[in-house]
């Protein structure tokens, strides 16, 4: 596979993650309702997904690099170093956005009057803003993943994909409340999916020039420590609010035992 091939592809699939929040938008307009229970094994599936593959092959993959390079235990230690780097971001963006426009539960649409509300056009349009700080290196982390193994790189798209669309929902039912306007709360639920893809796109004009193993090995262990923070901070106790504890756990489980049987299968 060439280069231009695999940067194409790893667009591609990091659009597509991020574009999720357009299903969220439209699934919170048109539906009359969500499947909670549903909802809940999904969020805890992409999380078992991306805790999985953090631990497993990316940390496992930025040790082995930089060991090569470094030795042991001092290119260990770079690599450590790098996944709690990845989460030291990850939690400065998360401690910077407001607890009330940083959402973790997401409404329903459905039950309420819509009603011209500024201040809650503004919750919607704070949500957008919020919700595509975070999608910013969550977009990287998928773009750089498949820019080095697409088998990486897949499951972790569909993985942020499945995380993308309850954020749709969170950023469209607020501002269609307040606006009564379908397009304009698609709208917002659509720019707030588009961080991805522009974090991806940054991500790699800066990098670019200086990507080599060495890089590419602090990056896994980064994009690894990210997507843990991720998993354990936004995703499992989403996935408890909508369900049952114990289906968040089972979707959870069942998405570490599908990552291990497809990695087994694809290495085979």
């Amino acid at each position: 596979m060439n280069n231009t091939y695999q940067v194409v592809i790893a667009l591609a699939l990091t659009l597509f993650a991020g574009l999720a929040t357009c299903v969220g938008g439209a699934l919170a307009l048109t539906t009359n309702r969500t499947n909670t229970r549903l909802l809940s094994v999904a969020l805890g599936f992409s999380a078992g997904v991306m805790i999985y593959v953090s631990f497993v092959e990316l940390l496992a993959q930025a040790m082995d690099v930089l060991e090569t390079q470094y030795g042991h235990p001092v290119g260990t230690w770079y690599a450590v170093l790098g996944f709690f780097g990845g989460i030291a971001l990850i939690g400065i963006i998360d401690r910077f956005v407001p607890e009330l426009e940083n959402p973790h539960e997401f409404p329903s649409p459905h039950g309420a009057a819509r009603q011209p509300d500024e201040r809650l056009l503004r919750t919607g349009v704070m949500a957008a803003l919020a919700i595509s700080v975070h999608n910013f290196p969550e977009g990287m982390a998928t773009f750089l993943a498949t820019l080095q193994d697409v088998r990486i790189g897949g499951p972790i798209a569909v993985a942020i994909a499945i995380h993308n669309v309850p954020e749709g929902i969170a950023v469209a039912v607020p501002v269609y409340f307040a606006t009564g306007s379908k397009r304009r709360a698609f709208g917002y639920a659509t720019l707030s999916g588009v961080a991805e893809p522009v974090g991806a796109l940054i991500g790699f004009l800066v990098l670019a020039p200086f990507l080599d193993d060495l890089l590419m090995g602090v990056m896994f262990a980064f994009i690894a420590g990210v997507m843990v923070f991720v998993s354990l901070d936004e995703l499992l106790p989403s996935a408890e609010t909508y369900g049952e504890h114990h289906l968040s756990m089972y979707g959870l489980i069942g998405g570490m035992a599908v990552m291990a049987v497809s990695l087994l299968l694809l290495m085979s």
